[in-house]
């Protein structure tokens, strides 16, 4: 017996709790993870190599790369680089590889509907 509550067209709710258990999620889920967390962690990485340096290795950091840009500068703009990178990169992942599996969920839950 379904307990869940009608929605304003009179139908019940689409089964959710079957579809997270679905295996089509879980490989959702996984291409999502398996691209994410890496990325997250390199970036967090990276941005904790930047902070650690500025920190403790000021002589590095204040090296001169070319007339009054240090390697400092060089860092900290990297940083918006990796940024806008990873966001596209992400955007390109995410249309290839996540919206046609979650367009293929969506589907199938309207489908049942």
């Amino acid at each position: 017996m379904d307990t869940a509550p009608p929605n304003q067209r009179g139908q019940q709710h689409p089964p959710y709790a079957e579809v997270q258990s679905s295996p089509e999620f879980g490989e959702l889920r996984h291409a999502h993870r398996s691209f994410a967390f890496p990325l997250t962690v390199a970036f967090v990485s990276w941005y904790l190599l930047y902070v650690l340096l500025s920190n403790y290795a000021g002589g590095f950091m204040d090296t001169k790369v070319a007339g009054n840009i240090n390697v400092a500068l060089v860092f900290g703009l990297a940083q918006f680089l990796t940024t806008f990178l990873i966001a596209w990169w992400y955007s390109r992942h995410a249309a290839a590889e996540l919206d046609p599996r979650a367009q293929a969920i969506k589907s199938g839950l309207e489908g049942e509907s």
